[in-house]
């Protein structure tokens, strides 16, 4: 069976609304801010788009564009201007930036519970102690897609192919965690492991994040296994995802080529935001 993100970010952000309202009530507007280095086309429409998505939810939007020759002083400055405005709740770098920058300098600049992509130094050492605070989106939304389909994970073997810092690595330990919707037995491989597919063909749930098209074969899982595609590489405009198709075939459940995680991710951007407004609200 297929497990599109669609429906589980519409539940995402129907759980969002009466909490941005309360906010609202209360005198205070949850508030994003952008930052968009360069003139990137698909960059500058995934910031439309969160734009857009934080209109329609009643956000705060602000933005901030800089040239593509815009120096490290320039980025920082724009980061740190967000940190000090009391009207912005949490903040997202558009990644990738141009090459000439350094974006784990710029990262390790943002207050880290400003932080709406979870991607901070200090939030990913809050997840790997358990600690609260904002989680990386796409593991969430990877964790939030298994809920939302009653896809037990406690107890359960889960495989992920790829050890990442935005995917692989944060979410072996979210969904290794005993927590609501962890606490399963998680083994994490990668291309280097010259034998890996003995790991994923015995797993109950394996996640592709290895960024490599087509790397996941319906030979490399058990039947009725559940798959999750996050892994893609995109060649111009097309998008080549890790899970080859025909892992329908094999899987039990199985995430679409296009529309499975994706919508999962942006919506956590979004609950890390309102989350992160309701922080600071209790805090005065």
């Amino acid at each position: 069976m297929m497990m599109p993100g669609k429906p589980v970010a519409d539940a995402v952000f129907a759980d969002l609304a009466p909490r941005v309202a309360a906010l609202r009530q209360a005198g205070r507007n949850p508030g994003l801010g952008t930052i968009l280095v360069g003139s990137d086309p698909s960059s500058a429409g995934y910031i439309r788009m969160k734009q857009e998505r934080a209109e329609s939810l009643g956000f705060g939007g602000y933005h901030v564009h800089l040239d593509d020759d815009a120096t490290q002083a320039d980025l920082l400055a724009a980061i740190r201007g967000f940190n000090a405005a009391a009207q912005v709740d949490a903040v997202l770098i558009q990644h990738p930036i141009p090459r000439h920058l350094d974006y784990e300098a710029a990262l390790a600049e943002l207050d880290p519970d400003k932080d709406a992509d979870g991607a901070h130094p200090v939030n990913m050492g809050r997840l790997a102690l358990g600690m609260t605070g904002p989680l990386p989106c796409t593991p969430a939304g990877i964790e939030e897609l298994l809920r939302h389909y009653e896809l037990p994970v406690a107890g359960r073997e889960v495989v992920i192919l790829g050890r990442g810092f935005t995917l692989g690595r944060p979410l072996s330990m979210l969904l290794s965690l005993k927590r609501p919707g962890g606490n399963a037995a998680v083994t994490l491989v990668h291309t280097g492991v010259p034998d890996w597919p003995r790991y994923t063909q015995r797993a109950d749930i394996v996640v592709a994040a290895a960024g490599v098209p087509g790397i996941l074969q319906p030979e490399h899982i058990r039947p009725g296994a559940v798959v999750v595609g996050g892994g893609v590489r995109y060649e111009g405009r097309r998008l080549l995802p890790d899970v080859d198709e025909r892992c329908e075939q094999v899987a039990g459940w199985i995430t679409p080529r296009v529309g499975g995680v994706g919508p999962t991710t942006i919506a956590m951007l979004f609950r890390n935001t309102v989350e992160a407004a309701e922080r600071r609200a209790r805090l005065g």
